[in-house]
This record gives C-alpha cells, sequence and structure tokens, in this order.
C-alpha cells in the first residue's frame, strides 16, 4: 500500500500543475486591469503604472508565472492584491467556516440518501421506491442557486425560525447546509438504490438467506457493506462538488468562506488569491480522492494495491 501511496502522490504533481497553469492562463485573461480597478477610474495613468510595478503586473507574464510557481512549492501564495495580506494566512482563516459547511453538507446528503436508497432497493417497483426515485429526480433537477434563496425567504423571512445570513451559530448553519446537501442527497440515493440491487442478486446473498441469515442481515451486513464500493467513488467525487457548489451557497448566505472569498477576490481582480483559492480547492480535491482509494481496500478486503 505505501508503493501505491507513493505513487499516487507523484501522479497528483503533474494535475496540480495543470490546474495551476490553467487558472494562472485563464485569470490573465479576464478583460480588466486590477491595478486601475483599485485606484479607480479617476487615477492618473503614472500613479496606475506605478502600483502595475509594484505588483509585479508589468512583468513579462512567463516571468510572473515562473514566480508563481517557484513560490507556490514553497507554500508561498503571495499577498493579496485587495488587502496586502497574505494570501496563506488569509486562506487559512477562511477554511473552518467551509469545512464547516461541507462536513454538514455531506452528513445530511448521507444521512438521507443511504435510507432512502436501501429502502427504494428493497421495495422495488413498488410505490415506495417511485416516491424515493421523485424525491431524487426533484433534488437532482433544483439548481442552489434557486433553492439557497427559496429557504431563505421561507424559513427566515416569513417564517422567522432561522438565521438568513452569517455564521456563529449551529442555527446560521441550517439552510446553507440543507441547500448544498439536498441535490447531493439526491444523487447519492439513485447511485445505493443501483448498487444495492446490483448486490441483493448476487449469489452470497441468496446464499446467506439460505443459511437462515434475516432478510435485514442479509441486506445490511452482507448487501450493503459491498454496495459501498462503488457509492465512496460517487461520495468523493461529489465531494469536489460540494465546494465548488459552496461558491454559490457561500455568497447566497454570507458565509465566510473560501466560496466567497473565491467570489469577492475574481470581483477585484486579486490575482495572488484567486490562484490559492482553485488550488486548495484541487487539492482537498485529488487528497479526497487519494483517501478515497485507500478506503476500498477497508470495505472490499479482496481489493489490493500494487
Amino acid at each position: 500500500m505505501l508503493r501505491y501511496f507513493v505513487r499516487r502522490v507523484f501522479l497528483a504533481v503533474p494535475v496540480l500543475l495543470g490546474v495551476a497553469t490553467l487558472v494562472f492562463s485563464l485569470i490573465h485573461l479576464v478583460p480588466g486591469d486590477p491595478a486601475q480597478a483599485m485606484m479607480g477610474d479617476g487615477a492618473s495613468p503614472q500613479d496606475v503604472a506605478e502600483l502595475r510595478k509594484s505588483l509585479g503586473l508589468d512583468q513579462p507574464l512567463f516571468t510572473q508565472y515562473a514566480g508563481f510557481l517557484r513560490n507556490a512549492i514553497t507554500g508561498d501564495l503571495g499577498n493579496s492584491f485587495r488587502t496586502g495580506q497574505p494570501v496563506t494566512t488569509m486562506i487559512v482563516e477562511r477554511i473552518p467556516a467551509t469545512a464547516e459547511l461541507a462536513i454538514a453538507a455531506m452528513i445530511i446528503a448521507i444521512l438521507m440518501a443511504v435510507p432512502l436508497g436501501v429502502i427504494a432497493a428493497v421495495w422495488r417497483g413498488t410505490a415506495i421506491d417511485y416516491s424515493a426515485m421523485t424525491f431524487a429526480l426533484a433534488g437532482v433537477s433544483i439548481p442552489n442557486f434557486w433553492l439557497g434563496p427559496l429557504l431563505a425567504i421561507v424559513f427566515a423571512v416569513e417564517l422567522g425560525w432561522l438565521p438568513v445570513s452569517g455564521r456563529g451559530t449551529l442555527a446560521h448553519l441550517v439552510l446553507p447546509a440543507i441547500s448544498l446537501g439536498l441535490a447531493l442527497a439526491a444523487i447519492l440515493a439513485r447511485m445505493t438504490r443501483a448498487s444495492l440491487l446490483d448486490e441483493l442478486g448476487e449469489l452470497y446473498v441468496r446464499a446467506a438467506r439460505a443459511r437462515g441469515v434475516s432478510n435485514t442481515a442479509a441486506i445490511t451486513t452482507h448487501a450493503l457493506r459491498n454496495s459501498m464500493v462503488p457509492l465512496l467513488t460517487i461520495i468523493a467525487l461529489q465531494f469536489g462538488a460540494v465546494l465548488t457548489g459552496a461558491v454559490i451557497t457561500e455568497t447566497i448566505f454570507a458565509w465566510p468562506g473560501i466560496g466567497r472569498l473565491l467570489i469577492q477576490s475574481i470581483g477585484f481582480r486579486d490575482y495572488p488569491m484567486v490562484q490559492g483559492c482553485i488550488l486548495l480547492i484541487a487539492v482537498t480535491y485529488v487528497t479526497v480522492n487519494l483517501i478515497t482509494d485507500l478506503m476500498y481496500g477497508v470495505l472490499d478486503p479482496r481489493i489490493r494495491y500494487e
């Protein structure tokens, strides 16, 4: 397993390099001058030129790119154009909020999806199955940017049960976590149903029932565990979607996380901050997928790493 782990880490390097290169290229193609945006329309060309020089924007793009990669390897992502603070420090301050929201959304999704998928698989072809899959279809079809404001209007503005924005208490977490977790729950419910149906038809489940194992035990102990292997892959892939969806959700609910920081930085043409936020999302995505691959062996002992 150690050799497999080391190989996967080395394979992640080209992925992160590609992400860094793509982000650097795209953000410099976005129309607008950060120095002009910071100085305002009334600034003189000389003042704008001096600011561009102090920010290093007057250098050739290749020189800027080489400097960015060189510093990123050592963990130095530069300073924010907007605040002048180190990008790494500002990102670290926002990580707990985004991690809290992402974990809460994943917990909500799993707690809703797994029982729903199991029920739909066990009662396949019944009204229960059709109702569960209708919910899943609705969850997939509703976008975050529509569901979030709808939840805020109903439960915060009209009913006054929950705060509409900000972070501080558990009540502040409810609406953004539900908004982010519902779509994920819908996808996971469909995958749980499909994966469990495949396992329920296997011979080892029939053999367990023939040995006198109860139907509940055969489903939960035997079939459900093996069906978790492909489901774990979907959860890992959707975790990246949670981070991406958090950009919209955090903006809607004024949640002080990485997503909101990224949107604000794009608006201010804050190149170092945008690059740092997207790199963090990429690193998180790669790390989660690596952990998922290692977890396969725990769920299914037949899997061997080479």
